[in-house]
């Protein structure tokens, strides 16, 4: 079976297994675990912050970062398809008191007219405008990457207008080898980032929070009141430091994802990284027909289908997937 339903169904390297066996750990809510700390201090220099926090989960590391950035009855602004807003069990409001402010867009990239239109004024009947967040890729805009050409005037008016801003760089990486910059070029100016290393890079799980040392000191207090407390985690951690290792081959995830962009129809502009978006009318009859053929796609919208992109995807497996598709829909 070829499953291209997420870059996070990647089975854990023998590499990192062995990383994983061999981990040196201690307690981490003492902070005494050295393999933790070590993939801290390596993800915070990569983004080119002070400091990072190892999270088990990239949904633990958004919701800690905007506790950290917006107090309780504030609005966060963030676009209308953001992970945030969807996949993520309205954690903003449950956990942080937070409310989310949705921007439409056209393809994934707010315009700055948009964002300072929604901002609030200032008065005592309604919430606050705290924060902003931007997603980076955006994964339901089909890996849509945010250039800094995109990112700049948005902090720009952001700043102008006194709002935190986090970036939701769960596929951060995946940004970086598209664009050909570096983590840190596109994590600058942001006062929190969020990093995971289960998606694009294959560790079995774990995500991390960078900004300065002052909102790390506190972020690992909101992670402990999150549930979010872990002990012996350097096992998981040394998965982490290998899957940063893996981030010079991610070119090649997209280079697959466009060839079979390109056998369902879709258009080449619209294939930024490891994610193809496929509109069709009944997502889950179509699913099911690729499934009965030995190809996995996950549904998700009335007439979306998702395709990700993984390390454990070669080739001859796109090539039985374009075959597949193929015999589904006319190629073009």
């Amino acid at each position: 079976m070829i499953d291209l339903r997420s870059d996070t169904v990647t089975k854990p390297s023998e590499a990192m297994r062995r990383a994983m066996a061999n981990a040196e750990v201690g307690d981490d809510v003492f902070e005494e675990d050295p393999t933790v700390r070590r993939l801290e201090e390596t993800t915070a220099a990569l983004l080119g912050f002070d400091a990072a926090l190892f999270t088990p989960t990239g949904t633990m590391a958004n919701q800690i970062s905007l506790r950290l950035l917006a107090p309780p009855s504030s609005e966060v602004l963030l676009e209308a398809r953001a992970h945030i807003l969807h996949y993520e069990m309205a954690g903003m409001a449950a956990l942080s008191g937070l409310l989310p402010r949705p921007i439409p867009s056209a393809d994934g990239r707010m315009k700055v007219a948009d964002v300072l239109a929604a901002i609030r004024p200032k008065n005592s009947y309604t919430s606050r405008t705290a924060a902003l967040a931007i997603e980076n890729t955006h994964n339901m805009w089909g890996g849509r990457v945010q250039r800094r050409s995109d990112v700049e005037p948005l902090l720009a008016a952001a700043r102008e207008a006194g709002l935190r801003v986090h970036l939701d760089g769960a596929r951060l990486w995946n940004a970086a080898a598209a664009l050909g910059q570096s983590e840190a070029s596109l994590a600058a100016g942001f006062d929190t980032v969020s990093v995971c290393y289960s998606k694009g890079l294959g560790a079995p799980a774990g995500s991390a929070v960078v900004s300065s040392a002052e909102r790390i000191a506190e972020a690992r207090r909101i992670r402990k009141l999150f549930g979010g407390g872990m002990r012996q985690v350097g096992v998981l951690a040394a998965a982490g430091e290998v899957a940063l290792a893996h981030r010079p081959r991610l070119p090649e995830d997209h280079a697959r994802a466009r060839r079979l962009a390109e056998a369902l129809g879709v258009p080449e502009d619209s294939v930024d990284s490891n994610i193809v978006l496929y509109e069709t009318g009944d997502p889950a009859a179509f699913c099911a027909a690729l499934k009965e053929r030995g190809v996995l796609a996950a549904p998700v919208g009335p007439t979306t289908v998702r395709f990700v992109t993984h390390r454990d995807v070669g080739d001859a497996d796109i090539d039985k997937a374009i075959a597949v598709v193929g015999k589904l829909i006319p190629i073009p």
